[in-house]
């Protein structure tokens, strides 16, 4: 940002070669000025070595005829800078394309092609507006034709060296998140986002602001005429601000990340995006649920995902005719089928009570993993094995029943 201020605000400067007033002076010469306008540079910084910039052209009787009001030495001095201007942008190509070019391809890193490329075209329109500036203003403009081709060039330049801080901006953040990048990707996604762009956002207000006061708007005026309807705006975007601060709780404190599934309130489902202004869940039954982030960090949250692996309780109910040795042997082969599946963390396995119409075996089985569809997928051939075992077994599941007793007198 120092080489932008710094060029921007040498772009504020005078024109170089003349001021208001001055027809056929030469360069070196005394000029007249109007009251309350700077004295053009140029001609203080070159007095001696006036060809620098003019070719010498002005040395020559000849071409300091008028045509059209100005010397047509300015006429030849002026399209011989409109010229270089097209060579120098050729140049700066060439050079950025070709030479440089070939002293990065030698480097590990990519950074130098990134930066060179980015560079390339930012580089070639500052040099080609500068040299065509100088041209221009070698001829003598009506006052306010002056004022308007100079903050031209002022928004011009502003805007290549702007665009070059923005494409900067984007290697030095994709190169600070490949060198952050770890087991929680996607989240870092959602935050490099929010970094890219609140150093855009601030970067662009900036260039806005430094342009504005060189073109000669009173920046500081504009900001306090401004307060108030900050101030009202402010008011209205409590929401949004709450929002805003929601997303940066959720970033800094991170209770879930993009592909978990949570669960909170009526939504259980599987997180899409983090934005800044809400987040959006995949319900399990397909909808998308949006939900403001102010909500999202007041709320109590449960991470389904984040958890170690997939608890089951489960009660299987066999009839109450089922000898003692059957009733153990069906305990004895609820461990076997469940601690024989290579996925099985624990299991408890219990003859815990006596139901109405069953003696029931409670179960409590710890999945190894949490993917959902792998989960099912598992029960599912657990619950097959354990009723062929059953059957194979004799062992009869139980279903409610209720015996009746008629009495007659």
């Amino acid at each position: 940002m120092s080489l932008f201020l710094w060029v921007v605000c040498l772009a504020s400067l005078p024109p170089l070669l003349s001021a208001p007033g001055d027809t056929n002076s030469p360069v070196g010469t005394n000029v007249t000025v109007k009251a309350g306008r700077p004295a053009p540079l140029l001609p203080q910084l070159v007095a001696e070595r006036r060809e620098l910039l003019t070719f010498g052209l002005d040395s020559f009787e000849p071409l300091r005829t008028p045509v059209l009001g100005n010397p047509l030495w300015q006429y030849l001095a002026s399209l011989t800078y409109i010229v270089l201007a097209f060579y120098v942008a050729k140049f700066l190509d060439w050079l950025t394309r070709v030479w440089l070019r070939q002293f990065t391809k030698r480097t590990q890193t990519s950074l130098d092609d990134q930066l060179l490329e980015l560079l390339n075209g930012p580089v070639k329109i500052v040099a080609f507006v500068v040299f065509l500036h100088i041209g221009l203003s070698i001829f003598h403009w009506p006052e306010q034709a002056e004022i308007w081709l100079h903050k031209g060039f002022i928004v011009i330049l502003a805007g290549a060296l702007t665009y070059m801080a923005l494409r900067v901006t984007d290697v030095f953040v994709d190169i600070w998140r490949n060198r952050t990048a770890g087991p929680e990707k996607a989240l870092n996604e959602q935050l490099f986002l929010v970094i890219r762009k609140g150093i855009k956002a601030f970067l662009l207000i900036i260039a806005v602001l430094v342009t504005m006061q060189n073109l000669g708007v009173n920046v500081t005026a504009a900001i306090a005429s401004l307060s108030i309807g900050g101030l009202a705006i402010g008011l209205a975007a409590q929401d949004t601000l709450a929002n805003l601060f929601g997303a940066v709780a959720i970033f800094a404190d991170k209770p879930f990340r993009v592909g978990d599934r949570i669960r909170l309130d009526a939504v259980d489902g599987t997180v899409e995006t983090i934005g800044m202004r809400s987040t959006r869940v995949r319900n399990l039954d397909g909808h998308l649920v949006t939900i403001p982030n102010k909500t999202m960090g007041n709320a109590t949250i449960t991470n389904v995902t984040a958890r170690p692996n997939i608890k089951t309780e489960m009660n299987l109910g066999i009839t109450y005719d089922t000898p003692t040795e059957k009733v153990e042997r069906a305990s004895a082969i609820l461990g076997e089928v469940y601690r024989s599946h290579p996925m099985t963390a624990d299991v408890w396995i219990s003859f815990n009570k006596f139901n109405d119409s069953a003696l029931n075996l409670y179960v409590v089985h710890w999945w190894n993993g949490v993917e959902f569809k792998a989960y099912l997928a598992g029960m599912q051939q657990l619950n097959l094995e354990i009723k062929r075992r059953f059957e194979a077994e004799h062992i009869e599941f139980a279903y409610p029943t209720q015996t009746v007793h008629v009495r007659t007198k």
